[in-house]
C-alpha cells in the first residue's frame, strides 16, 4: 500500500501534470469504486477545473472550482495521464477526459481504491485521523498523551492513522530501526528520549523518502514515469536474514499483530 511519501510524490505529480485542467467527460468503467451517487458525481465534476493538491494522510484531496475530489489508493491504486488512443486494459476503472487532450485514468487491480466528493475546506472524512507528521501539533506533549493508555507494541501503535497520519508498515519499521526500539515494545513503556526520537526519525525519514519520490516494492510503483529511490536507504524492512548495517547481526522478520515486521534484535533489543 502507498505510505504518505508514494501519495505525496503521486499528488506532486499530477499537479505537474493535470492542473488548470477541465474535466469534459467521465468514464466510469467499474462504480463500486465510486462512493456518491454516480449521477451526482459525474454531473458535480464535468465542466471543472483541477485547482489545487492536497494530502491528508494518505488520502489524495484534488480541489476543484467549487468542490473537492478525495481519492484512497488502498492497496494498488494508481493514476495515468494517457493519451486518448493507448489501449485502456482491464483494470481501469475510471476514465477522466481532459480538457488538454490526454485521459487521467484510474487504475486498481484489487479495485479497493474509493473516491468521493467533498465540500472543500469541509473534510469530513478525515476528522478520525491523527497529526500530520510535519505540523507542529506532533510534538512530545501529543506523543506522550497519546501512548500513555496505549499497552499494544508501539509498531501497532505507529501504524494507528489516529495517531499519525500516513505511516504504514514500511516507514514503521524504519522509523523504530532508527529509534533502536524493539517493534514489540509496549507503546506506553517508550522513554521521554524515546518520544523525541520517534518525532525525529519520522519527519527526518519520512522527508528523505519523499525527496526519493518514495518506496517502489511489492506492488506499488509510481505510474507516472517517477521511480521510488528510498527503497535503496531501507534499513531493516524487506531486509530478512540480511547482516544490519550497524552490527553486521542478521535482520529479523515477525510478525506484529499480523503485520510482517522486519528489525535488528541486537540494535533494537530494548
Amino acid at each position: 500500500m502507498p505510505e504518505l511519501p508514494e501519495v505525496e510524490t503521486v499528488l506532486r505529480t499530477l499537479e505537474g501534470m493535470i492542473k488548470g485542467n477541465k474535466i469534459e467527460a467521465i468514464d466510469v468503467l467499474y462504480a463500486p469504486i465510486i462512493q456518491d451517487d454516480l449521477t451526482l458525481f459525474k454531473n458535480s465534476l464535468i465542466g471543472k477545473s483541477f485547482l489545487d493538491f492536497k494530502r491528508r494522510g494518505k488520502y489524495l484531496i484534488f480541489e476543484l472550482d467549487d468542490l473537492a475530489l478525495v481519492v484512497h489508493l488502498r492497496m494498488e491504486g494508481k493514476f495515468f495521464v494517457s493519451e486518448p488512443d493507448e489501449p485502456i486494459n482491464k483494470h481501469i476503472h475510471i476514465v477522466f477526459h481532459l480538457s488538454n487532450g490526454k485521459e487521467l485514468r484510474y487504475q486498481d487491480t484489487r479495485k479497493f481504491g474509493r473516491m468521493h466528493l467533498q465540500p472543500l475546506g469541509d473534510y469530513c472524512v478525515f476528522h478520525n485521523l491523527g497529526v500530520e507528521p510535519f505540523d507542529s501539533a506532533f510534538n512530545h506533549a501529543y506523543v506522550r498523551s497519546f501512548l500513555n493508555t496505549k499497552h499494544q507494541a508501539i509498531k501497532t501503535v505507529l501504524l494507528d492513522q489516529s495517531f499519525i497520519a500516513g505511516i504504514g508498515n514500511i516507514y514503521a519499521d524504519e522509523i523504530l530501526f532508527m529509534m533502536k526500539v524493539n517493534p514489540q515494545r509496549r507503546a506506553n513503556e517508550l522513554s521521554d528520549r524515546n518520544i523525541e526520537d520517534l518525532i525525529f526519525y519520522t519527519k527526518k525519514i519520512l522527508l528523505e523518502a519523499i525527496k526519493e519520490g518514495g518506496t517502489t516494492i511489492r506492488s506499488y510503483t509510481s505510474s507516472l514515469g517517477v521511480t521510488g529511490r528510498f527503497q535503496q536507504n531501507l534499513k531493516v524492512h524487506q531486509r530478512e536474514g540480511e547482516p544490519c548495517y550497524d552490527c553486521a547481526t542478521p535482520v529479523v522478520k515477525t510478525k506484529v499483530n499480523g503485520r510482517g515486521t522486519y528489525y535488528c534484535p541486537r540494535c533494537q533489543k530494548d
